[in-house]
């Protein structure tokens, strides 16, 4: 079975930016230990700030891949253009995010990519992307 990660903008500063919000941990340590959890996973990681990259790997591999698990940040709200790319791809996609973004300012309660998804994981901090792999290997 293979899984993408896919991290939009600011992620690649976890374990730095706003730690109240995100927690102390860095993104990498933690996928370290998820490829442990789930060694007979394929499990793949990638992070940009670039829009175009984020589409273009859903492109790459969403017709190939078993399930991507997508934290698109800030462009959860307002990319169009990752929402169909989603749409155009038949591998799941499952939404999921850090912190609970229904307890945040208003303008993150709305998710564009959400309709599209398989399903969204909030609120569980970066044992939100444990549960995604989860929800994929659980169908």
């Amino acid at each position: 079975m293979k899984i993408l990660i896919i991290n939009g903008p600011n992620l690649n500063l976890l374990g730095v930016r706003e730690k109240g919000i995100y927690g102390e941990r860095g993104f990498e340590d933690f996928f370290q230990g998820l490829e442990k959890e789930f060694p007979e996973i394929d499990l793949t990681y990638f992070q940009s700030n670039i829009e175009g990259e984020i589409i273009d790997k859903l492109h790459e591999t969403g017709f190939s891949y078993d399930g991507i698990i997508m934290n698109a940040g800030a462009y959860t709200h307002t990319s169009v253009a990752i929402r169909d790319a989603i749409s155009a791809i038949s591998t799941p996609v499952v939404e999921v995010h850090i912190s609970n973004t229904l307890s945040r300012e208003d303008f993150r309660h709305k998710s564009i990519i959400g309709p599209v998804c398989k399903g969204c994981i909030m609120g569980f901090g970066l044992n939100s992307y444990k549960l995604g792999v989860e929800a994929i290997i659980n169908g």
